[in-house]
Parts: structure tokens; sequence; C-alpha cells
């Protein structure tokens, strides 16, 4: 591990990291799909009503996203602290 980066650093944007995604996976999926349905059924895609969409598929797809990012952002942080493979 590099000499100014310590463990302690490096979980806590770990952490942070976490933090980030993981509000924005409930936003999407508890936000879009249940609290705000309504008001994004309003917009339609492809024929189905949005907030239908995110309940359905979207929050998936989100998700999906938010693990690669995740998996991006975790190979940059590692390589910045001397830790990847």
């Amino acid at each position: 591990m590099a000499e100014d980066k310590s463990p302690e650093e490096y979980w806590k944007r770990n952490l942070r990291i976490l933090a980030v995604l993981l509000t924005i996976w409930f936003i999407v999926s508890y936000g879009f799909g249940i609290l705000f349905v309504d008001q994004l059924n309003a917009i339609r895609i492809g024929g189905f009503k949005l907030g239908f969409w995110f309940a359905q598929q979207g929050s998936i797809y989100v998700f999906i996203a938010l693990i690669f990012y995740y998996v991006y952002a975790m190979n940059k942080l590692d390589k910045e602290f001397d830790v990847d493979e």
C-alpha cells in the first residue's frame, strides 16, 4: 500500500462509494417505483407508463448499471491505493 494512503482512508472511500450507489438504488427502486409512481405515470415510454416501467424493469437496469460502475470505481480505487491485482 502506498506510504501516504492508510487502510482507514481506503475503507472510508469504499464506504462512501457504496453509500452513494445504495442511495441511488433506493431512490430509483423505492422512490420511482412506489412513491413517485403517480407523477411518473404521466410520462409514457414505448407505450408504457414511466412509473410502471421503473417498477418492473427500470430499477433492474439501474441496479445492473450500478454494479458495473462499482466495479469500475473499485478498480480505480484499488490502483490508487496500490492494492490491485
